[in-house]
Parts: structure tokens; sequence; C-alpha cells
């Protein structure tokens, strides 16, 4: 550890990827470090971010008739909603539209082109449009797919700027055999290595052939390539270059989280760049591995992917934190099973933690009136568990300092069960009945001691449950910002309030069957009723559906379903009322091309005449809804059939 800031950061994830258990991964366990990390202390800085640029967000902008832009600010939020749902908390998120990450791009573009870094030529090669990237024609798949994505490739030829990533392969040699442990585990160092030595070939860094990117300031016909682009986020976040930037306090302890099929990029691409820049290479770069789904890849053809907002609504989020992380070891391949899942929320959750504390406040109310006793002399087996779980506050720094969650965890768990085993060992409910206050008092204080350091101790992993264990044993302040776990910080005399056991057990047999009839549903979804009677084609017609662009939203006054919106039809404006305020802002409103039944009565609704009614689709539970829009950029006022 230096003693510079402690900067970690995930990578910045595809803005129009579906949020799935990789991204959560990655997110959890980088969350998880910088809360450690404060909790000791540490000045910490945590990023993370979405990527925005490329020819895959203009194409599928283009299929749903919007702008670029437009379509990265509707999908950004789906991961801004995922990290809240996941009590994520970090201190930037950045997107790479932003200006203030654009314009450090072009500098940087300037500043390698101007030192000889970069220069112009000319490209041709095998292009994949969904990863990104130019594939050699070594390593494609059977008949000139991806071999990724499997998907088909592009033949593609033009003027390209390149940076000499050839000129830093043996400073980059150099720098991983003085530092063995900056890629981590040992076996992606071996392979960045093995990569770097097999010979670097100089990167193409900019395109012609699109227009979705950050112009490159000497040659605007270019745009910067999407990965060389991303990866100055780590940079642009922090202010660089700009004197008394973050950047000067935190860039020399990076720590980059990835996962392994980018490790390349983040290891041998993005090294050789910070050192053209006369910048230290991430102090470290830890590639964790893949999750599989009971045994197979994950995939939307199998219908096996990994929602993690539904695995947190349906377990919480701090289960599901604390699954991730202590099921497979980081930088492994693991496999997920909601049935794991549950069996860990019962074994480790229930009757471990949850029992632990439950048994040690149900004896504080009943033979103390709730209120923890001062201890008196301590016996042998009062001294073993103050000496562990003193060990343990410094074997979880270990392993966390290697980025070791799955033995943090087991470590802290072995604390648990260690005061599991103190209170059938010591037997305090015997000691309360024979009235040997003195050493019920001890017993109960040093449980209330051990249950201090737990709750501090698994803060980091889930948060809400610390959150939840403080306040029932009747602590002031939040452990999130308490920086000594020491023993002995919990004082005499505190007032413990016990409430709902921390987590329930799972009846097996009900879940199982609920499971079976999700699985059922999912095969043979439920008819959700309310159908109208069959029309007549000359019926449809009398309806008249038009495209309309939404100018302005405003909330009706003492109403608060319903907004005021001003539409343009392109031949007229008008106004109509609409009982979708609370689905969307009025942000999220403005500059939509919006389906409208313009011959509809007029009715005033609330004191405002509405003129015509938008179209939205309603899920089942009527708990959200989506409005129906045009896929491609149809004028205003066009009729729909």
């Amino acid at each position: 550890m230096t003693d510079k800031g402690f900067y970690i950061t995930t990578p910045i994830y595809y803005v129009n990827d579906v949020p799935h258990i990789g991204h959560a991964y990655t997110t959890v366990a980088a969350d998880v470090l910088s809360r450690h990390h404060r909790l000791r202390g540490r000045d910490t800085y945590f990023l993370t971010g979405t990527d925005e640029h490329g020819q895959k967000i203009q194409r599928a902008a283009m299929e749903r008739g919007l702008t670029a832009q437009e379509l990265a600010d509707r999908t950004v939020v789906n991961f801004q909603d995922l990290w809240k749902v996941l009590g994520i908390e970090y201190d930037d998120f950045i997107r790479t539209t932003e200006e203030r990450h654009e314009r450090v791009v072009q500098h940087i573009f300037s500043k390698l082109l101007a030192q000889g870094d970069i220069y112009k030529g000319s490209y041709e090669g095998w292009y994949c449009v969904p990863c990104e990237t130019y594939v050699p024609e070594s390593q494609m798949g059977e008949g000139r797919t991806c071999p990724d994505c499997k998907r088909k490739l592009e033949k593609m030829t033009e003027e390209s700027y390149f940076f000499r990533l050839s000129k830093y392969a043996d400073p980059l040699l150099e720098f991983y055999e003085a530092h063995p442990e900056a890629v981590q585990p040992r076996g992606r160092y071996n392979e960045i290595v093995s990569f770097i030595r097999g010979g670097l070939m100089d990167q193409s860094i900019s395109r012609t052939t699109i227009s979705w990117g950050v112009p490159v300031p000497e040659n605007p016909r270019h745009v910067v390539y999407v990965w060389f682009d991303a990866l100055i986020n780590y940079l642009s976040a922090l202010g660089y270059p700009d004197e008394g930037g973050l950047w000067e306090r935190y860039w020399p302890a990076v720590h980059h989280l990835v996962g392994k099929d980018i490790i390349r990029f983040h290891s041998v691409i993005w090294p050789a760049m910070v050192m053209a820049l006369g910048l230290n290479p991430p102090v470290m770069v830890f590639a964790h591995g893949w999750w599989t789904v009971e045994g197979e890849k994950m995939s939307k053809s199998k219908g096996n992917v990994v929602d993690p907002f539904d695995m947190a609504r349906r377990y919480g989020a701090d289960a599901f934190r604390y699954f991730l992380l202590r099921e497979v070891p980081f930088g492994l391949d693991g496999d997920f099973s909601e049935q794991a899942l549950v069996q860990r929320i019962n074994s480790d959750l229930a009757n471990d933690l949850g029992n632990l504390l439950h048994r040690t406040l149900q004896m504080v109310n009943q033979f103390c009136d709730g209120e923890v006793p001062a201890s008196k002399a301590l016996h042998p087996e009062d001294e073993a568990l103050c000496r562990e779980a003193e060990e343990a506050v410094e074997a979880v720094d270990r392993a966390l300092e290697s980025f070791a969650f799955d033995e943090a965890l087991k470590v802290l768990w072995g604390l648990v069960a260690r005061g599991n085993k103190y209170i059938d060992e010591t037997m305090p409910w015997r000691l309360g009945k024979e009235g040997d206050r003195d050493r019920l008092g001890t017993v109960l204080g040093t449980l209330a001691q051990t249950l201090r350091i737990v709750a501090l101790l698994v803060t980091p992993f889930m948060p809400s449950t610390g959150q939840r264990m403080w306040q029932q044993l009747g602590l002031r302040g939040a452990p999130d910002k308490i920086t000594s776990p020491a023993w002995g910080g919990y004082p005499a005399g505190t007032l413990v309030h016990k409430g709902e056991v921390l987590f329930p057990r799972i009846d097996l047999d009900l879940w199982q069957k609920e499971r079976q009839a999700r699985a059922e549903e999912d095969k043979n979804p439920k008819d959700p009723g309310d159908h109208e009677a069959e029309v007549t084609i000359d019926d449809f017609r009398k309806i008249e559906l038009r495209v309309a662009l939404v100018t302005a939203v405003e909330p009706v006054p003492k109403a608060d379903k319903l907004y005021k919106m001003s539409l343009d039809l392109g031949y007229e404006k008008r106004e109509i009322v609409s009982g979708i305020r609370e689905f969307y802002p009025p942000e999220d409103l403005v500059g939509k091309r919006i389906v409208v039944i313009c011959n509809l009565k007029p009715a005033k609704l609330r004191g405002v005449m509405s003129c015509g009614m938008l179209l939205a689709a309603e899920r089942f539970d009527g708990k959200n809804l989506a409005l129906l829009t045009v896929d491609r950029d149809m004028e205003l006022g066009a009729r729909i059939h």
C-alpha cells in the first residue's frame, strides 16, 4: 500500500448491453474493496461508468430512429439503476460522451501525435462490429467469424492513425519482470508476458467509416477508435492533465478490476499508452473469471442469463453480493446456481450470522432488560474469542490486500462460527437461571464486542446487513464510518434494539414449487386477459394515429399522476393530459417522438383541455409502462396504419 490515495476502477461498461451477472460481479468486488479501504482510514477513490461511442451504438440508434446520443442517454440508466439496487457507492460515474472526457482524449491524442507515438497510415483487415475490433486471419473462426462473439466479420480498408505499441514491448517486459504482481492472478500474468514476448504490432486507433466518436483534432474526418478512447476514462475522470487534479493524488496507486476477456487491452495497450504519457502503469490489473449458469454458458437463446435486478429483488441485494464473492475464488471461473444461492442464505446467513445476533440479543433482553452489562474477570474462553476476533480483523485485511474475497469471508464466518460455539460452551441461559450475574455479564459483553467487530467486517460485503446489525446492537452512528474495528469499542450499558431476523430461512420445498411454477410460466406465458371484442378494418381506420414530438412537459397542479404535455404534429401543435408522471421525469419525455390518437374527443382533466391521447404498454402488474415510439426517424404528423 502506498502513502498516496488508493484508486480502484471497474471497466466502463458498454452502454447498450443489458446488465448481467458479470457486470454485477466486477462492480460489487470493486465496491467491497473501496468500502474496506475507507474503513481502514485509507484515502480511496472508486470509479465506474459507461463506454458510449462506436459503430455498434451508431447502428443500433439508426435502427431505432434515434440519434446515438439519445440511445446512450436512454440506456445508461440501466447501469445506474442497477448500482443503486446493489448498494454500489462509487465516487464517480463517467460517460465517454461527456465533454470532460472528450477533451482529455483529444489532448492525449495530440500529445502522442506530436511526440511521434501516433502516426498516420492505412489499415486493411477483417473487422468485428459487435466487438469493435479487427481480427487477424490466424484467429478467425470458421467461415470468417469472430472468435469471441461468433458473428460474421466485415472486410474493411481505411486510412487510420496508429499507436506505436511495438515501441513499448521492451519497456512493458521490463516493467512486468520488475513487478510480477501487476497482473493477477498469476496465470493472467504469464499470458500477458508471453503475448508481449511474441511481438507487438502497432494498433489502429482511428476510424473514418463512422462518425460517432471523439473527433481527431488534427483531422476531423477521423474519430478516435473506441478502445483507445474508452481506456482514457481512467485519467479523464481524475482531471488529467490539469495541475492539482485528482490524478496527481490517486494515479500512483491505480488498481483495475476487469473480466479476463479484456485483460490484453488493460495490461498491454493501456500501460503502453500511459508510459508514452510519462506516467506509471497501473499498480495492478486483476482479471476475474467468467460465470456459467448451472454448468452451461450464459446465452440469451438458452434463456439462462442471470438478471441481477431479479436476483436482488427476489433474495435481497446483500445476499446476492455475498454469494458472488463467497462462492468462487476471485480470478477463477464460477458457476451460478440459484439453488446454491438459497442454500447459502439458509446456512451462512440465516443459521450462522443471523442466529448469532438473534441468540445474543434475545438473552440480553431476557436476562438484562435489554442492557448489555459490563464485563468482569475474563475467563480463558473469553480471551480466546477476543484473540480470534482481533486476528480476524488482520486476516480479512490481508485477504483483501490480495483480492481474495472468498478467503476474507471464510475468515469472517470462522469468527461467526466461533461466536456460536462460544454460546454453546458458556451456556449464558444457564448462568441467567442460576443467578451468576458477573459471569453472565462477561459472556454477554464478550458476545456484544464480537458482534460489533463482525458488523464492521461484514459491512463492505453487505452494507445493509451491517447497518441493521449496528442498529440492533444499539450502537450510534453507522458502521461504514468507523475506522477502528478494535476490540473493546462496544460501550457497556448500551440498550439493544432487537428487530426482525436478518435473514429468514427459505422453505426449500415451497421455493422449489415456486421455481417450477415460474419455469412453467416462462414456457407457457399466462394470458393477461382484458381482451376486447373483435373489430373490423373499418373500425380501426376510424382511429387516427400519428407521430408527435413532445416539446414541453409540466405537472398538472394538485394531480400527482398527471402531466400536461405540449406536442408538435408538424401541421399543428396541441396539448394532451396523460397519467404517466410516476413513470417518467419530464426531461426523459421532452424530445421523444411518440404515437398519439389525434381524433379522440377533447376532454377537460383537472381544468386542462386534453386534445388526444398517447399510447403506452403497461406491465401486467401495473408497476411500469413504456411509451409507444417509432423506430425510425419519421416526419412529424406521419400517419400510422
